[in-house]
């Protein structure tokens, strides 16, 4: 069987294309684009004669997302999702309810190769990218299952984002498309943990998303020993690329630190990371804001998540030293609602 083609990735010009190399007329296209953005099933695409829909099963690949597991929070709502892909292969998203609205944290990959010690997506290590119809994939699945629309998007799921760039940024025209699910850049949040070159080519773009700069430590050492990418790509080369990037955009990044019992959350850490940033984005007006996460205990890390009162105090002098700190809400403490863990127990 010659090899299947996913049309569910495809921009509407891709996708006249491909109905007129079938033979079809061009019309075809805007007949099913805006159904194939919220990954309508071919089967249900009854605009399409029965005959040409049985011509696209035998043709198109399937690329649907279906719920394997669904854990819901008796706390707040929130739902985690283990999701079954085509290959059989497994991802995870959060759907989190907010007052402004509701928010999904969707994976990029199958696994991740960046190697962070915190963190259980990456143990295994990358099996695959994910596509861009499977990005849109879990959007669609999650609404349907909830009944509820989802309005802001976090790529803070399973993979590093950059490390599948193109899907990523293809995935990001699709979901931004008002023909489909019609979520605005500026609803859009997209994590990395530092892929420098990848980052400098997201600023050419100039897609007014958000930024999410993973950085969990003030200094090489101390991040190199957590974050192997750090290894490739240190902090200086980094916070230049970031700043290069707010330059670029205008975007305000946010960065990302995981506090770490007895590792990187004292008074001395706060007031290095406060001192690296001002240093570092002096003279630019950019905004620092510094998002502080409680470590998830992974027992492979052996990492301890500290308390609250001490999170607090490390937010606090940050404030101090004039960087807006926020510590990250956790939503579905009692499902375990950080990515990772349940595609683990179906992988090991």
């Amino acid at each position: 069987m010659s090899e299947r083609i996913d049309i569910y990735s495809m921009n509407i010009n891709e996708l006249t294309d491909f109905f007129a190399s079938l033979g079809e007329p061009k019309y075809r296209a805007k007949q099913v684009y805006p159904h194939l953005l919220h990954s309508v099933p071919i089967d249900e695409l009854t605009s399409l004669s029965k005959s040409l829909r049985e011509r696209l099963r035998e043709t198109v690949l399937d690329t649907s997302v279906g719920i394997e597991r669904r854990l819901v929070s008796k706390i707040d709502g929130t739902v985690k999702y283990l999701f079954r892909l085509y290959d059989g292969e497994f991802i995870e998203s959060v759907f989190m309810r907010y007052k402004h609205g509701n928010t999904l944290c969707i994976s990029s990959q199958v696994g991740c190769r960046m190697g962070c010690r915190f963190c259980a997506s990456t143990i295994g290590g990358r099996v695959r990218d994910l596509l861009p119809s499977e990005l849109i994939g879990q959007i669609s699945a999650a609404e349907r299952d909830t009944g509820l629309r989802v309005s802001n998007i976090v790529m803070m799921g399973i993979g590093e984002p950059l490390d599948n760039f193109d899907n990523v940024v293809r995935f990001l025209e699709l979901v931004n498309d008002p023909s489909g699910l019609n979520i605005g850049y500026r609803h859009i949040s997209l994590s990395t943990s530092g892929v420098v070159p990848r980052i400098r080519e997201l600023a050419e773009l100039k897609l007014p998303i958000t930024l999410s700069v993973s950085l969990h430590a003030a200094t090489d050492e101390a991040r190199s020993e957590i974050m192997p990418i750090n290894k490739k790509w240190n902090i200086s080369e980094l916070l230049s690329a970031c700043v290069d990037y707010y330059k670029s955009t205008g975007r305000r990044i946010s960065f990302e630190y995981t506090l770490i019992s007895g590792k990187n959350d004292s008074e001395s850490d706060a007031l290095a990371l406060a001192s690296l940033l001002r240093r570092a984005f002096s003279g630019t007006g950019a905004p620092l804001h510094i998002n502080l996460i409680r470590v998830n205990e992974v027992k492979e890390s052996g990492f301890r998540r500290g308390s609250a009162e001490a999170a607090a105090a490390f937010a606090a002098v940050l404030e101090r030293e004039g960087c807006v700190a926020t510590v990250r809400r956790r939503l579905g403490a009692d499902i375990n609602a950080a990515c990772g863990q349940l595609r683990r127990g179906e992988t090991s």
